[in-house]
């Protein structure tokens, strides 16, 4: 499958009251491994766009394993598990370090036409075609 990485910093701003990433900041983390990802394999949101699609999340998961804390660098790592009849992307979150797993989540996104709002239940056949070349 095809994967994509990106390095961050913990910042202040991230940190909730007790010193750890705030449950919702590993969003934005996710979000920028996804985009890294979408940009790998030439289908980011302009593209999307420009494609006669939007890709709507419809389901996502996250399970804290461990604590982000300020000053800590983290890798976060997005895969794309499936892409037939949705986009599905795996995460992980390590420490850049150790390598420690911190956190693991996945996403669910749908092909919807821009057009219309009406749902596809397999994706485009230009995008599933560019993905089987690159994952073989």
């Amino acid at each position: 499958m095809i994967s994509a990485s990106v390095t961050e910093t913990i910042q202040f701003y991230h940190l909730d009251p007790m010193n750890v990433v705030w449950h919702g900041n590993y969003v934005q983390f996710f979000e920028n491994a996804r985009c890294a990802l979408l940009e790998k394999i030439d289908y980011n949101y302009p593209q999307m766009d420009a494609s006669g699609y939007v890709w709507p999340i419809v389901d996502m998961r996250v399970k804290y394993v461990g604590p982000c804390t300020f000053g800590q660098k983290i890798t976060i790592t997005a895969t794309l598990r499936e892409f037939e009849n949705r986009l599905k992307i795996d995460y992980l979150i390590t420490d850049a370090k150790t390598g420690t797993k911190l956190t693991k989540g996945f996403t669910i996104q749908v092909a919807v036409e821009k057009d219309t709002g009406e749902m596809l239940f397999r994706s485009p056949d230009f995008l599933i075609e560019r993905l089987e070349a690159m994952t073989q």
